[in-house]
C-alpha cells in the first residue's frame, strides 16, 4: 500500500525515544509517530505503550516536504472504536452552555419598578467593586501610604 496522507498502514516499531517511537512503514519507509499520538490518554513514559519490534497501525498525518513521515497509532482506529478518556472525579467540571442575561433573575418579580431595579443594581454593583478592591490589595499585599510630593525623603 502506497504512503500517502490519511492512509492507515501496519508498521513496525524500529525504535523508542522519550518523544515518540519510529516505525517501518511496508514500504521500507520510517515515520515518526509523536508520544502524544500514541494514545488518547497521557502517556508519561511510552515504553508503558509500546515496544521495539511491535506490529502498530498507523495513520499518516503528514508527510513534509524533506520526506519525514508524521504517523498516528490513536488516529488509525475508526472515530466509533476510539476511546475517549473519562475525566476523572476529582478534576473540575467543563463549563455548562454560557448563561445568557434576560434582565430578570429567577427569583425576582418580573413586575419590579425601574427604581427597585436599579436599586438592586447599584447595591451589587457596590457589592462587587468592594469584593475587588479587598482581592486586589490582598493580591498586592499589604499597601502602604504613597509619599507625596510634599513630604521629606
Amino acid at each position: 500500500m502506497a504512503v500517502e496522507i490519511g492512509a492507515i498502514l501496519e508498521g513496525k516499531v524500529t525504535g523508542i525515544t522519550n518523544f515518540g517511537a519510529f516505525v517501518e512503514l511496508p514500504d521500507k519507509s520510517t515515520g515518526m509517530v509523536h508520544i502524544s499520538e500514541v494514545s488518547s490518554t497521557f502517556i508519561k513514559d511510552i515504553h508503558e505503550k509500546l515496544s521495539e519490534g511491535d506490529t502498530v497501525n498507523v495513520k499518516v498525518l503528514e508527510i513534509n516536504e524533506k520526506g519525514k513521515i508524521a504517523l498516528s497509532i490513536k488516529k488509525a482506529f475508526p472515530e466509533e472504536e476510539e476511546q475517549k478518556p473519562k475525566r476523572p472525579a476529582n478534576d473540575r467540571p467543563r463549563r455548562s452552555q454560557p448563561q445568557v442575561w434576560t434582565g430578570a433573575q429567577k427569583n425576582e418579580p418580573e413586575n419590579m419598578s425601574f427604581e427597585d431595579m436599579l436599586a438592586k443594581f447599584k447595591t451589587v454593583s457596590d457589592e462587587k467593586m468592594s469584593d475587588l478592591k479587598k482581592n486586589n490589595v490582598a493580591k498586592r499585599g499589604a499597601s502602604t501610604p504613597r509619599r507625596g510630593g510634599n513630604q521629606r525623603g
